[in-house]
């Protein structure tokens, strides 16, 4: 068990509704139709198709690390060099393709990355028509095996990958400890209904079910509040968090990523009451 001092001070459960009006207020001042063009999930809201919108989206997800300016620039590359029709160039990718992603590069990701991640997506197109009908059949075999959603998910479709090991990281795993943040970042752009900047073009599972996408900044200030003791930013700091945030919304607790993110990017002042840890690195 870990000891008192290898964790953050916590709000008391009791407290922690007495916190939705405030963090409400937040995600009513971040969620707003000007987010979009500075984030990646512009990329979500760019494309009329379905299946292009899928697609291009798991891409910014996948590649959102980093600043946030810089993200938008290697992804709107990405799709450029696919000609800006990802379900087109994804349904028929063949090696005589890989010629339009030479040279590409964001931080750990490589060209050869990006064409073996493809071929995985082809082969899943290939199988289940779109992306969201194999999230649903990740989805019914997580519940039968009482797994955790994204741990199916990286099995499934690292199932098809026939690349080198070095790809393999950019799909996430809970069960090997991972925060998961950008594949729940994802679910939560195309999962969450009647927001202005989450699409909500999935509705193979309800938004009770999603996790905080947790990056550096969300879960600073969830320490800060005391909604976070753990120390580390992984799967346990991600259950500990989300378990919390449904004592505000359990229909809905990944929206307050909005009011956690926007603590950090908004000129908002913290009500003394709540401010639980005032030294959070």
């Amino acid at each position: 068990m870990a000891s008192k001092a290898s964790r953050h001070r916590t709000i008391a459960l009791k407290r922690i509704p007495e916190m939705r009006p405030f963090l409400d207020e937040v995600v009513s001042r971040v969620e707003v139709p000007a987010y979009i063009d500075k984030d990646p999930v512009l990329f979500l809201h760019a494309y009329d198709g379905l299946i292009d919108k899928q697609l291009a989206g798991f891409f910014a997800a996948i590649m959102a690390w980093g600043r946030r300016d810089i993200v938008i620039a290697k992804v709107g590359e990405l799709m450029e060099r696919m000609g800006h029709k990802p379900a087109a160039f994804i349904g028929s990718y063949s090696e005589a393709d890989r010629e339009a992603l030479a040279g590409f590069k964001h931080r750990t990701f490589t060209e050869e990355d990006v064409h073996h991640l493809i071929f995985n997506l082809r082969q899943v197109l290939d199988d289940f028509g779109n992306f969201e009908a194999f999230w649903k059949s990740v989805r019914q075999q997580a519940l039968e095996q009482k797994r955790e959603l994204i741990a199916t998910f990286h099995e499934r479709f690292m199932a098809y990958h026939t690349g080198p090991q070095r790809t393999r990281k950019h799909i996430a795993s809970s069960e090997k400890g991972s925060s998961c943040k950008r594949l729940y970042l994802y679910l939560r752009w195309t999962v969450r209904q009647n927001s202005v900047v989450d699409t909500g073009i999935y509705s193979f599972m309800p938004a009770s079910e999603l996790m905080i996408p947790l990056d550096v900044h969300v879960a600073r200030h969830a320490r800060r509040l005391g909604l976070l003791g753990r120390k580390q930013n992984d799967w346990q700091a991600v259950t500990e968090l989300t378990r919390k945030l449904r004592l505000l919304d359990p229909e809905d607790p990944a929206k307050y990523d909005y009011a956690l993110f926007g603590l950090g990017i908004e000129d908002i002042e913290v009500p003394k009451e709540f401010v639980i840890n005032k030294r959070i690195s």
